[in-house]
């Protein structure tokens, strides 16, 4: 028979009960939804039950998971290596996109576009191995600082995320990236900031081939471009990775459209949803006219279609690790 715990027992026992998995967020209709699908989908006793193997969630990355003003952060850090390599390559002070990364002109990069950006990406990120990439990018992400509040890009992220990741895990989902940033500058740091391992993570990739180095075996990284995770591409990168749909997906821009869409066309409980930026005082305040992270056709589509849709100003307590003690931007 099951004993009753004793009475000075209770009050820890109704504590535990009540422990919220989502401090950094204010009590509003969104923060109820989220938990509510989770518990649905998450219950075996709910009619929404959805086993674990097909429990899966994935997530953007940039704006979604961390900021991406002033641009996107692997551009930051390919600007960083296009100075850290200038001197070897004289021709890029006068030629364009490297003039603007050297002279740290970000509304010439921003006209550049995406050609621009996949050519720094090419010239700054290719002819090395595997392993010599990974190292460089593990140094960047210990050493660099963002231009606007000198914290490091790994406090750039978004404490409500980060604890929405755990509380997912915690009901035995699997938590997935599906970035349209490259795979292999994710994967670097990904498992130590999100929780997320290596495998799990889903983006854009360049080429890679096999040689022997010095006797030894190596992967190389060719300045050739493999595939673009991002707007059509994420279904289909989704697929072909993970193998399954997921359940859950969230994003924060046009680029997540097609993502959204798909994810939520299947069957059985299904969510989506959009963090839109709307907190210019802790963060940033953008949508339609920003040239990163733009976000219209999607913000219309969560209308017709009923995807949830995170009010940043309005629905987040805290915004980055330890902002309620060090301030805002």
């Amino acid at each position: 028979m099951r004993k009753t715990p004793p009475l000075i027992l209770l009050p820890l026992f109704a504590a535990c009960a009540t422990v919220d998995p989502l401090p950094s967020w204010r009590d509003t209709e969104t923060k109820t939804a989220l938990l509510d699908f989770v518990d649905r989908v998450s219950d075996p006793a709910s009619p929404d039950f959805v086993p674990a193997p097909e429990r899966i969630a994935t997530f953007d990355n940039d704006g979604t998971l961390w900021s991406e003003k002033p641009v996107y952060f692997q551009l930051l850090f390919a600007i960083d290596r296009v100075r850290a390599l200038a001197d070897e390559h004289p021709e890029w002070r006068t030629t364009q996109p490297f003039k603007a990364a050297i002279e740290g002109d970000l509304d010439g990069l921003a006209k550049a576009g995406k050609e621009g950006l996949l050519e720094l990406v090419m010239a700054t990120h290719a002819n090395m191995t595997t392993d010599e990439f990974a190292a460089i990018v593990a140094d960047w992400t210990e050493t660099a600082r963002h231009p606007s509040t000198q914290k490091p890009y790994s406090r750039m992220v978004y404490q409500p995320m980060l604890e929405l990741l755990d509380h997912l895990r915690a009901r035995g989902f699997e938590v997935t990236i599906t970035s349209g940033g490259g795979v292999d500058f994710l994967r670097v740091w990904a498992e130590d900031v999100y929780g997320i391992p290596p495998e799990n993570v889903v983006g854009s990739r360049i080429e890679t081939k096999f040689e022997w180095r010095d006797e030894e075996p190596v992967l190389v990284r060719s300045p050739k471009l493999d595939f673009i995770d991002d707007g059509a591409g994420k279904p289909v990168g989704i697929y072909e990775r993970l193998g399954r749909r997921p359940i859950l997906a969230v994003g924060n821009s046009d680029g997540d459209l097609e993502m959204l869409q798909w994810i939520t066309a299947g069957s059985g409980p299904r969510m989506g949803v959009l963090v839109h930026h709307t907190d210019a005082e802790r963060e940033w305040a953008y949508d339609e006219d920003s040239h990163v992270g733009r976000l219209r056709f999607a913000l219309d589509a969560a209308v017709e279609r009923d995807w949830l849709v995170i009010d940043m100003a309005s629905d987040w307590e805290v915004v980055f690790p330890g902002s309620e003690t060090d301030g805002t931007l």
